[in-house]
């Protein structure tokens, strides 16, 4: 959808020069403060107010952005992976709009961001942490007047930043790091009175998980407890697509993990244990809003850029529509504007951020800026409209990297969930997500849904023509297949001899 009150900005250099338009400069001045906080993998129950969180965990900080803002139940995004989320919520685009439709492509050179409209009406904007569109080099992009981060995924310790330009070596816990550069830049601009936008990315809680040396082995004795459809003989498996099936005994399945390189328990663990430190980022940010007063007049919004399987389905990693990897954790603080405590139940996707940040900061984008995304900001604020979604889109493309999960759209309602499979001779999948929220069981193939199964298929195949999504892009191969991967001592390579599948 486009977002129609958006339009064009009067003039292309509006505030141009601040410093020669008083009240323009006190019009901004008068704005929130937004603080955009994006974390890696992390999915949508494994913050420690979630119902569905294991017990032992602690969040304490993401505990208190629900417990004193709003909680978005219903968040997801277009695409699990890493760069085609980045880039969707940048832009406000749906990977086959804007182009970045896996961790490969470069970013198009015509490509507009939206902090770049909010710089130009006197916001100071700054990027902090991953940017990782393409085989980007770490280097500044357009819209940001402060820039710091590093090349590709970054490592989690002693990262070599990109900080203006300038190379710059740094010791210590990466997540730490970012977050005293975060408080710095809010700093400055408090001194000097301008509202700012920050996008805080952290490379945190990506695989391979790392916990800060003062977490480590914090939760080595918490009990692990395995999903249902995690199971070799879980109910409803019959109705799998094929795909799944093979997946399982893959690099991303749980019966060769990572090629037999992982122990799940130990994986699972360190997971949550590199979520601590993460978690303590959000803390000090929000702890310099509240002893500097700044609180009083920002927002701040965290989300996390695609989920993460364990074990759901006998999967690993994200990318598939399962619900563990295209559904992710949103959070929004904003004193005074928010009320604490919300429980927002009305669907929200990656897409949605840039036209909700630009209609918070009464920001106009051009006109030939098209928004897939809509703003969310009525629903933050407890008014019901009638723009809600009824529907989310997700889209995947088949990777030469990773060639277990075929190309995918799916559409999925407030109850349904329809996947529509690409390239592959499979069956596609259809999910009652009331009454099976695991999806344990795929209805397609039940003559009673059938009539179902078309309608949400027209819905889906409507919205992609109406985006432009009904190309599927083709990309040069580079690097490795990591199903040719072969670590020390393991089985064949070859991809269709499989290991011999372990217990669950």
């Amino acid at each position: 959808m486009k977002v129609r009150h958006l339009v064009a900005i009067a003039g292309a250099t509006i505030g141009a020069s601040l410093a020669s338009h008083p009240a323009a400069a006190q019009q901004a001045a008068q704005r929130r403060n937004i603080v955009f906080i994006l974390s890696d993998d992390h999915r949508y129950d494994f913050v420690g107010f979630h119902p569905q969180a294991p017990r032992w965990l602690e969040t304490p900080a993401l505990d208190r952005m629900s417990r004193e803002g709003a909680w978005m139940q219903n968040a997801f995004v277009s695409t699990a992976l890493c760069s085609p989320s980045r880039a969707s919520i940048l832009t406000g685009q749906y990977a086959h709009r804007h182009g970045v439709t896996d961790n490969q492509r470069p970013v198009p050179a015509d490509t507009r961001f939206y902090p770049q409209y909010l710089r130009t009406a006197g916001y100071r904007t700054a990027l902090i942490g991953k940017w990782h569109m393409g085989v980007d080099s770490g280097g500044p992009q357009p819209g940001f007047d402060r820039w710091v981060s590093f090349r590709g995924q970054g490592p989690y310790t002693d990262p070599v930043l990109n900080v203006d330009g300038r190379r710059v070596a740094r010791t210590g816990y990466t997540t730490d790091i970012l977050t005293d550069y975060a408080l710095e830049f809010m700093e400055e601009q408090r001194n000097a009175g301008r509202p700012f936008f920050l996008h805080l990315a952290h490379k945190a809680v990506h695989a391979m998980f790392e916990p800060a040396p003062r977490h480590r082995d914090r939760y080595a004795s918490s009990p692990v407890t395995y999903p249902a459809t995690m199971r070799p003989d879980a109910a409803g498996r019959e109705t799998w697509p094929d795909w799944v099936a093979s997946q399982r005994s893959s690099w991303h399945g749980v019966d060769y993990m990572f090629h037999g390189t992982l122990d799940y328990d130990s994986f699972y663990r360190r997971y949550a244990e590199t979520l601590l430190a993460l978690d303590e980022s959000v803390g000090r940010v929000l702890e310099y809003l509240d002893r500097t007063g700044l609180g009083r007049n920002t927002i701040v919004i965290y989300m996390g850029d695609n989920g993460f399987s364990f074990g759901e389905h006998g999967l690993i990693d994200k990318r598939h529509a399962f619900e563990e990897s295209m559904r992710v954790p949103m959070l929004v603080w904003a004193p005074g504007m928010v009320q604490p405590g919300a429980r927002v139940q009305a669907m929200v996707q990656n897409v949605d951020i840039a036209p909700t940040l630009l209609e918070l900061a009464r920001v106009r984008a051009p006109r030939q800026h098209t928004f897939d995304g809509q703003s969310f900001l009525a629903a933050l604020r407890g008014q019901a409209t009638a723009r809600e979604r009824r529907s989310v889109l997700y889209e995947y493309y088949w990777e030469w990297n990773y060639p277990h999960t075929p190309t995918q759209f799916a559409l999925r309602t407030d109850r349904y969930k329809y996947v529509y499979y690409h390239g592959v001779w499979d069956r596609d999948g259809l999910f009652d997500l009331q009454e099976d929220p695991l999806e344990a069981v795929n209805l397609a193939g039940r003559p009673e849904h059938a009539a179902r199964v078309d309608s949400l298929r027209e819905r889906l195949f409507d919205v992609l023509e109406s985006t432009g999504g009904t190309s599927i892009p083709l990309l040069r191969p580079r690097n490795e297949r990591m199903d040719l991967k072969r670590p020390p001592g393991a089985p064949s390579t070859d991809p269709f001899v499989r290991p011999k599948s372990g217990g669950s």
